[in-house]
């Protein structure tokens, strides 16, 4: 059984995949048949009497068989519940589909349950639609439309961040320490993610070849990224395993660049000095 907010549907496994044109189909055969309000008889007979009958399906047992027949439609050995009459189950209604293992898994719903389940598509459609300002018919477009250009500012905000990216690494650049190891730069910034110091790291060390750099966010616990210039002999993942070592989380990267995430520090200055300590050794 399948429960989304208490409302419990039920499925049915099929051997094979099935178009949405047959499921449409079977749906308005079973409401058919409920409508019609057709009897629902129960009878016993024995495995050889049932072999002389148009059961759906041979039964997988033998002996005594309980077989449930409804009206001028089903004849199914069943040992479950069942109405008297079809009209008692009510509406039927597909709710869902998908592919599985070869076959299709289908989830139906009936009576009161689709009733419910139609509250809760409802009261979603209506809020969607008032947020958007469209029709129910238009609301697939409508959200095409927001992805589309949810997308396009996602573009053109990695654009400006690369560009921001490489005006900051000049300056990052320039307030590198001078250490034994070459010019080192361990700051903690504001605002810039994961993905974000990436690029920070990687534009200042191209800026300054010899230079390494250990940047982290503020919000606690830190992302960190660890990079090194072509010129510098600095281990970035070795100084990304020391910073876990010591403050937790986790990560990894190779000698040139390293990033790791869940390091804890009392404060992001912490983080910095063990940083700057280690690029310089």
């Amino acid at each position: 059984m399948i429960s989304r907010r208490c409302i419990v549907s039920a499925t049915i496994d099929l051997h094979r995949e099935v178009t949405p044109a047959e499921i449409r189909d079977a749906e308005n055969e079973a409401n058919r048949i409920v409508w019609d309000d057709r009897p629902v008889s129960i009878r016993f007979v024995t495995a050889e009497e049932a072999a002389a009958l148009p059961l759906r399906k041979e039964p997988a047992r033998a002996g005594s068989l309980r077989l449930i027949d409804v009206q001028d439609f089903d004849l199914s050995a069943c040992g479950g519940t069942h109405v008297a009459r079809t009209g008692a189950i009510g509406t039927i209604a597909t709710a869902s589909w998908e592919k599985l293992r070869g076959g299709t898994r289908v989830e139906f719903l009936c009576g009161g349950r689709t009733l419910a389940r139609f509250r809760e598509w409802r009261d979603a459609l209506s809020a969607a639609t008032r947020h958007l300002s469209v029709t129910p018919p238009d609301l697939a477009a409508a959200i095409e439309r927001l992805q589309g250009d949810a997308k396009s500012q996602q573009r053109a905000m990695r654009t400006l961040q690369e560009q921001l990216a490489a005006h900051e690494g000049r300056a990052l650049a320039a307030r590198a320490e001078a250490t034994a190891r070459g010019p080192a730069i361990a700051e903690a910034l504001d605002g810039w993610d994961a993905a974000s110091l990436k690029t920070l790291a990687v534009a200042a060390t191209v800026e300054a070849p010899s230079s390494s750099a250990a940047l982290f966010s503020r919000t606690m616990p830190a992302v960190v990224v660890i990079a090194r210039g072509v010129e510098s002999q600095v281990n970035a993942a070795a100084v990304l395993k020391a910073l876990i070592a010591r403050f937790g989380g986790k990560g990894g990267g190779k000698p040139e660049i390293a990033q790791g995430g869940g390091l804890v520090a009392a404060e992001a200055g912490e983080l910095v000095a063990e940083a700057r300590r280690l690029l310089a050794e």
